[in-house]
């Protein structure tokens, strides 16, 4: 079909999850008069979409059209999806894709917007959908910065969307794309996810120096050795530099990082004024992926015989093996180099 005629075509998004990211996803897509399902385990937060047009749990100051609507009936909606968003968190996505799987039709494009590495098989989300399917699937990956509020206030955005296959990858870009919402394309799955995913971990860090009450200085430097450390990775692993100069790599990183709204930085700002670990995840409504991503970003530094000390140190911290002023001093004492290594 003829890219014209594609952006104006209507279609029936099943949007799996009923976070805020998943709900302002709902909202983005809404805004291009497709049809769109959240399909949530509450029955209650489905009530509400369905009759106040607003969820309860989250992003509840904001009312939602009436395209958008919420069914706890997976057997009743996911079959005739045309299309799927997957915004499960990605330590829960390999059994709740399992579960879903015989009602998923196999040329059934899954974009996922799910960030993390998951902490104990070290996969990504392009690894763990067709391994939960059983089968391969069309699939894109979409990326940015883009924080769910700022979705729902129509804040200008700009995000990338990943795909091995050209066709999917442009017509997801089409689906989403508005004037306040640009969509931008590439190839290269593997840079998007992993930037994706090990913003994440820097964004804990950014998080601690902020607790700490540490300065401007400390916050930019921690940032630009942290960009470093992901470039090194992400290489490693198989993407390509200038996706991770991007904006599903830097550009998320300097969202997270600065931003006030990230779930990933509050952690570190808690852990960096001195709560527990334990007592801050035992409070949060949402998933910090940082947390479990991090230990996974470790054991790649290492697979890939890579040095890369904030992650190490961030770990060491989320383990209890290290306290975060102790990491700072750590840091700044690492023998010195050259600024290509450490």
């Amino acid at each position: 079909m003829e890219g014209g005629k594609e952006a104006m075509e209507q279609a029936d998004i099943v949007v799996f999850g009923g976070g805020s990211f998943a709900t302002a996803l709902a909202y983005v897509l809404s805004k291009n008069h497709h049809t769109v399902t959240l399909l949530t385990r509450n029955e209650a937060v489905a009530q509400s979409i369905n009759e106040q047009h607003r969820n309860p749990k989250y992003l509840s100051a904001f009312t939602l059209p009436p395209n958008v609507r919420a069914s706890t009936r997976a057997e009743d909606v996911v079959p005739q999806a045309r299309y799927i968003v997957h915004a499960v968190p990605v330590q829960a996505s390999r059994e709740y894709l399992q579960r879903l799987a015989p009602l998923i039709a196999p040329d059934t494009p899954i974009i996922s917007s799910s960030k993390g590495l998951h902490t104990e098989s070290l996969r990504y989300m392009s690894d763990i959908v067709p391994e939960a399917l059983g089968r391969n699937q069309p699939m894109a990956f979409i990326s940015g910065p883009s924080f769910a509020k700022e979705l729902m206030q129509d804040v200008p955005t700009a995000v990338v969307v990943a795909s091995v296959d050209s066709v999917t990858r442009e017509r997801v870009q089409r689906l989403f794309a508005s004037p306040s919402f640009r969509v931008y394309t590439t190839d290269d799955v593997v840079g998007v996810e992993i930037g994706g995913a090990l913003k994440n971990v820097f964004a804990i860090a950014a998080g601690m120096s902020e607790g700490l009450g540490l300065g401007t200085n400390t916050l930019a430097a921690l940032v630009t050795r942290g960009c470093s450390e992901m470039t090194r990775l992400a290489v490693k692993m198989g993407a390509r530099p200038d996706t991770v100069s991007g904006l599903s790599g830097i550009g998320d990183l300097m969202l997270t990082c600065f931003g006030s709204l990230s779930r990933n930085r509050t952690v570190g700002k808690r852990l960096g004024s001195g709560e527990s670990l334990e007592s801050i995840l035992a409070t949060m409504e949402e998933v910090a992926e940082g947390v479990a991503t991090t230990p996974a970003a470790c054991k790649l530094a290492e697979q890939y015989g890579l040095d890369l000390p904030i992650i190490k140190a961030v770990a060491a911290i989320l383990r209890g093996d290290l306290q975060a002023r102790e990491a700072v001093l750590h840091l700044m004492t690492l023998p010195l180099s050259d600024e290509k290594t450490w």
